[in-house]
């Protein structure tokens, strides 16, 4: 398009924009009342201040007619985010998830897991892939991990592989980012080191405070066949600190607000999960994927998620209480 034409193009573009009362590039003017529908979300959700209620700006939503607007409510370090839909007159809303039937349920939660150059365990490939957020210091998160290494790879050696992926909740627990920083830099030392770790730092979780943690950590190592001054290098220089920010980050991105959230093959399970129902879920994937894969679809369930163990080159150094 040459200059002359753009000129013309947006000189016409303009005289249009001015016919409608709007300028180029203007969004269409939402009917939202911000305020009647903080009131409104305030009393659905018994919210009196001091919480703090933020409406975010509307955006376009998946389904026709409506508006995507995320509200919040925080008070201190707590918080809690919620979507709702709203007509684009102001006057319905839909609190929920929208959901295509052409794609996997999932498929928006698989899109932003990311599990590259986090320890894992299980079978490259498996048909389930499960994805932990998590936190050494979290009490609940401790029963979780007792039970996923006692029962997973026991009752599924070649149909799972798990993922860990920190999200330490600092307002929560004084010495959970540095526990998780410690364990990426015996990650890289050793991977397979890694999982001793976890198990022995959930194991002693009540004997660790912020003052004797790197000192119990070292000892530790020293047992594994971590170098103890490589690794006391790695702790006091904080060069892990970007990866455990990484994780969190991702999290925050997922909505995770509080630990364990386990991802099972996208699927949300928030809480500590009870071996019975994981199980059912597992087991309801795997039969699953095998007739997705006998009918040729595409179901986006099992994702191909690289292999971590062998440090790379390029490897990268929201609260409810």
């Amino acid at each position: 398009m040459s200059f002359p034409k753009l000129n013309r193009f947006i000189i016409v573009l303009a005289a249009a924009a001015a016919l409608f009362g709007q300028k180029p590039n203007a969004p269409a003017k939402s009917a939202i009342d911000k305020p009647k529908l903080e009131a409104y979300i305030r009393h659905l959700f018994v919210w009196p201040p001091p919480i703090e209620v933020t409406v975010g700006d509307p955006k376009p939503a998946p389904m026709p007619g409506f508006y995507e607007v995320k509200i919040r409510g925080s008070q201190g370090q707590a918080s809690q985010e919620e979507t709702f839909y709203v007509s684009q007159d102001g006057t319905k809303i839909i609190r929920g998830t929208v959901f295509d039937i052409a794609q996997n349920p999932f498929k928006p939660d698989l899109d932003k897991l990311k599990t590259e150059f986090q320890p894992s365990i299980g079978t490259p490939g498996a048909p389930v892939v499960l994805v932990e957020f998590s936190d050494f210091e979290c009490p609940y998160c401790r029963q979780q991990a007792k039970m996923l290494r006692e029962q997973l790879l026991k009752q599924y050696p070649t149909q799972v592989r798990l993922y860990y992926l920190d999200f330490p909740l600092e307002s929560l627990h004084p010495w959970a980012k540095s526990a998780a920083m410690m364990g990426r830099c015996i990650f890289h030392q050793n991977a397979s080191a890694f999982w001793d770790y976890h198990d022995w730092i959930f194991d002693h979780q009540d004997e660790i405070t912020p003052d004797n943690l790197k000192d119990k950590v070292i000892e530790f190592a020293k047992t594994k066949g971590v170098d103890a001054a490589q690794l006391s290098k790695c702790i006091d220089t904080r060069v892990t600190e970007d990866e455990v920010e990484k994780t969190r980050t991702e999290g925050k991105d997922l909505e995770v607000n509080s630990t364990p959230t386990l991802f099972v093959n996208g699927r949300r399970m928030v809480g500590t999960v009870q071996w019975e129902d994981l199980k059912r879920v597992i087991d309801y994937e795997i039969d699953y994927q095998k007739t997705a894969k006998n009918a040729g679809e595409n179901c986006g369930c099992s994702v191909q998620l690289p292999t971590p163990g062998v440090p790379s080159n390029n490897a990268p150094v929201g609260l409810k209480k």
